[in-house]
């Protein structure tokens, strides 16, 4: 029988039906107290894309949009249960799916930065803590997100004459403009790959920027290792679109700035892959980590 994996970030949802391993996409989690429905609705595109219907056995997602009030969690995986007619939902946190497809074996940190960043740290014996993943206001150091702000901010203090000059002030893009976006905090992300852009190519404004995100991210994974036991070397991985389109432009400067119990270690898959094996395995360490609602 079926079973789906399924990954819902900020910018995009992603699904995989298994064993087919067809897929599907919908649109990305936004802020709104009808947040719900829309994910449950992008859910439903994906599955329509990948040509997926019920009965299936497991759903397993990891979502940016974890329903964060008492039961909304199990009401929510509730209704996954009747969208495919499922056996078995298992919902977490998208920082569940990330560090279960970087580090299989399911020690060490993983920090997942895409438009937000969240950082998850899990000990041999299971034991877990969540660091930032506190949101476009008030967390996500590092993220896409404040790239992209911390760019724009730049622009205009530049544009006004309050700050230096600056080749991210040569866009097109007017940021006020933003103010009246329905999808303000992806479209404020965007602007990042702008910002490593211009660092790239020499411009110091960009190139500060950059570091002060790695230092960021580096102060977040540090912060995770000293929460594990011992002193022994703790495998890090680094994932998400953010990493992805930077590579060593901002791995360097985030190494560069580890403490030194902190090894950065290649995933070995990301969040989707997570998700799968989630859907198609045992959950093991992340049990804790995991609503699960059955039929």
């Amino acid at each position: 029988m079926t079973r789906i994996a399924i990954d819902g970030g900020q910018s995009a949802l992603r699904l995989r039906a298994l064993p087919s391993r067809r897929t599907g996409r919908g649109p990305g989690y936004t802020h709104g107290p009808d947040a719900p429905r829309r994910m449950l609705a992008a859910i439903s595109d994906a599955a329509a894309e990948a040509g997926v219907s019920g009965p299936v056995e497991v759903v397993a997602l990891g979502l940016t949009g974890y329903p964060p009030a008492p039961g909304a969690a199990q009401a929510f995986a509730a209704e996954v249960g009747a969208l495919f007619d499922a056996d078995e939902v298992r919902l977490a946190q998208d920082m569940v799916t990330a560090h279960a497809g970087a580090l299989p074996d399911g020690y060490g940190v993983v920090v997942a930065a895409g438009t937000g960043l969240v950082c998850l740290a899990v000990d041999r014996d299971g034991t877990w803590r969540k660091l930032d993943g506190h949101g476009y206001l008030f967390g996500d150091a590092g993220s896409a997100f404040a790239i992209g702000r911390a760019g724009l901010v730049a622009v205009q203090r530049a544009r006004d004459g309050r700050g230096p000059v600056t080749k991210l002030a040569e866009t097109a893009l007017d940021p006020v403009t933003l103010y009246r976006s329905s999808t303000l905090v992806d479209d404020v992300a965007r602007f990042a790959p702008e910002v490593l852009r211009c660092a790239a190519e020499g411009d110091p404004v960009a190139h500060d920027l950059v570091v002060r995100a790695a230092g960021d991210i580096a102060e977040t994974v540090s912060a995770a290792v000293a929460q594990l036991a011992g002193e022994g070397p703790v495998p890090v991985a680094c994932v998400g679109g953010l990493f992805d389109g930077a590579g060593e432009q901002l791995l360097t400067p985030v190494r560069t700035a580890l403490s030194p119990r902190a090894q950065l270690t290649p995933a070995v898959g990301n969040s989707l892959d997570g998700a799968e094996r989630l859907a198609t395995g045992p959950v093991g360490t992340y049990a804790d980590l995991i609503v699960t609602h059955r039929r």
